[in-house]
């Protein structure tokens, strides 16, 4: 069974291939569940990192439905990762409906040369093995799911039954795998888990100046947009000043 550590930085990336992972799915922001990683990010993580990578993209927080102009940046950021070599790419469409969006599945998967895993979008699906067998049509190498539940043992029932429906479509658990429990997910004959490996992370006890936090930000709906009207109320008072 392979191991795949999410790692959010250089120095997790560090770790899952000190630690003896076999591959690192690459994103920036765990506390979102992970954004497309930064060009530097990527950079240094293909320089000194020897195991295989797959980049996380993901051109926003929030869900799942993209504007042409958030797909675009999909495919550019895409584009980019294949022409530095990178072996696989993590991502996912879905209509606002939260079904599958095979249209642009379809497409993802003309543009990614290497591995494709579709993420953990697919725990927001209502019609969970229509769209595992619409991924297993369309080619996509790896599903990454909780089996739509709080973690990947409370869904391992679902997991199975997914797994025994598709022909080439190969399930991958995450979502709450460790050491207490990989051994199952290996009995049930999964190929690969999913897991970020994080611990020890405390909150400093001082830091000077407000926090940059906005929780009131933070939702997996549609994302805050800014206000093109508001911007130019701002600019107008000021020009008046």
């Amino acid at each position: 069974m392979k191991v795949e550590v999410c790692a959010n930085s250089l120095a997790s990336a560090l770790a899952a291939q000190q630690g003896g992972a076999d591959r690192i799915e690459l994103c920036s922001e765990l506390s979102v569940g992970g954004v497309t990683p930064s060009a530097g990010l990527l950079r240094e993580v293909r320089r000194q990192v020897e195991l295989p990578v797959h980049v996380l993209i993901r051109p926003r927080s929030g869900d799942f439905c993209y504007s042409e102009e958030d797909f675009q940046i999909i495919l550019n950021d895409i584009a980019l990762c294949v022409e530095w070599g990178f072996e696989g790419i993590v991502c996912g469409c879905l209509l606002p409906d939260g079904r599958m969006d095979a249209d642009r599945t379809a497409r993802l998967r003309d543009v990614i040369p290497g591995h494709f895993t579709f993420h953990r979008a697919f725990d927001q699906c209502p019609e969970p093995e229509a769209a595992a067998a619409l991924l297993d049509r369309l080619g996509v190498d790896t599903l990454l799911s909780s089996g739509q539940a709080a973690n990947a043992m409370e869904g391992l029932p679902m997991l199975e039954q997914l797994q025994g429906s598709v022909k080439r479509l190969q399930l991958m658990p995450g979502g709450g795998v460790g050491p207490s429990n990989v051994l199952k997910f290996a009995h049930s004959g999964f190929g690969a888990v999913h897991l970020s490996a994080t611990s020890g992370f405390t909150a400093r006890d001082a830091v000077y100046g407000p926090p940059m936090n906005t929780p009131g930000m933070l939702t997996e709906g549609p994302p805050p947009i800014s206000d093109a009207a508001l911007v130019r109320r701002v600019v107008k008072a000021l020009d008046s000043a």
